[in-house]
C-alpha cells in the first residue's frame, strides 16, 4: 500500500443523483417523440404509396433535372466567385466612389428577393431587345437557362463579396506589415499571405451560401427551366401525385447532406495545421 493510499483511503463513487422531471425536459421528450412520429409517418407514406411505374416513367426526368440544377449552381458559384473578388476589393478600397458603387450593388442584390431579380432579368430585359440585338447578346437573354445562371450569379456574387470582405478584414494587419518589412510587394502579399488565410475563414460561410443557392435554384423552374423542380412540376401536372414533390425534397436533401459532408472534409483538410 502506498503512502498516498494510507493517508487517503479509496472512497466509493458518489451515488448518481436522479434528475427531476422538469417542464423543459418533458417538452424536449415530447418534441423528440413528435419528430420521430413524423419521420415514421413519412417513411410509411413513401412505402405505402410507392408506384414503380411512375418511378420508371419519371425517374430519368428527375435525373436530368438534377443535372440541370447542379450545372446551374456550379456555374453560378464559379462566376459569382470571380465577380465577388473585385466587389470585395472595392468595398475595402479607400476610393469613396468605388466603395459606394460596390455597396449599392451588394445592398440591392442582398436586399431584394432572388425571384424578383430573376423576373427582372428574364422579363425586364426583354424591353431592351432592340439594343441587345444591336450589340449581339440577345441570344443570351432570350434563353431561360442563361437568364437563370446570370440572375443567380449576380445574386450570389453580392453575398460572396461580403463573405470575402469580412474574411479579409479578419486577417490581422500585422501580416501585411510583416510582409512589407520583408520587402514583399502588396499584391504578392495579398495573394500569397492574406488571401489564403481569408479563404480558410470564409470556407464555412461559403458552404452555407452554396447550400442556400442549391435550395434557391428551384425558382428557375418558374421561367420554364426544367431543373429538378421544373421536372417535378411536370411530373405532378401529369400524375397529380403529391409524392412527386416528396421525391424532389429527398433529392434536395441528399444533395445538401452530401455537400455538407464534403465541405466538412475539405475544412478538416485545410485547417489540420490549426488543430493540436
Amino acid at each position: 500500500m502506498s503512502y498516498a493510499e494510507t493517508l487517503i483511503p479509496p472512497q466509493p463513487a458518489p451515488r448518481a443523483i436522479a434528475k427531476p422531471m422538469t417542464a423543459s425536459r418533458l417538452g424536449g421528450y415530447m418534441l423528440v417523440a413528435f419528430w420521430a412520429l413524423l419521420a415514421a409517418l413519412l417513411v410509411y407514406t413513401v412505402i405505402a404509396g410507392w408506384d414503380p411505374d411512375k418511378f420508371t416513367r419519371y425517374g430519368p426526368r428527375y435525373l436530368h433535372g438534377l443535372w440541370v440544377t447542379l450545372s446551374i449552381v456550379a456555374l453560378s458559384v464559379f462566376f459569382g466567385a470571380i465577380l465577388s473578388l473585385p466587389l470585395a476589393m472595392a468595398r475595402l478600397s479607400n476610393n469613396r466612389l468605388l466603395n459606394w458603387l460596390a455597396y449599392c450593388y451588394i445592398y440591392f442584390f442582398r436586399g431584394t428577393p432572388l425571384l424578383a431579380q430573376l423576373f427582372l432579368v428574364y422579363y425586364g430585359l426583354g424591353v431592351f431587345r432592340p439594343q441587345l440585338e444591336a450589340i449581339g447578346i440577345w441570344w443570351f437573354f432570350r434563353d431561360a437557362w442563361y437568364c437563370g445562371v446570370f440572375a443567380m450569379t449576380i445574386n450570389t456574387a453580392a453575398y460572396q463579396a461580403e463573405i470575402l470582405r469580412g474574411a479579409i478584414e479578419s486577417v490581422p494587419h500585422g501580416q501585411r506589415e510583416a510582409a512589407a518589412a520583408l520587402g514583399i510587394h502588396k499584391a504578392i502579399a495579398f495573394r500569397k499571405i492574406v488571401l489564403p488565410q481569408a479563404f480558410i475563414v470564409a470556407l464555412r460561410p461559403y458552404g452555407n451560401e452554396i447550400i442556400l443557392l442549391i435550395k434557391g435554384s428551384a425558382v428557375v423552374a418558374i421561367i420554364t427551366v426544367l431543373d429538378l423542380m421544373g421536372e417535378t412540376r411536370y411530373a405532378f401536372s401529369r400524375t397529380f401525385d403529391y409524392q412527386t414533390y416528396l421525391w424532389a425534397a429527398i433529392f434536395y436533401l441528399t444533395i445538401v447532406e452530401a455537400l455538407r459532408h464534403i465541405w466538412a472534409a475539405i475544412e478538416r483538410r485545410l485547417t489540420r495545421h490549426l488543430k493540436r
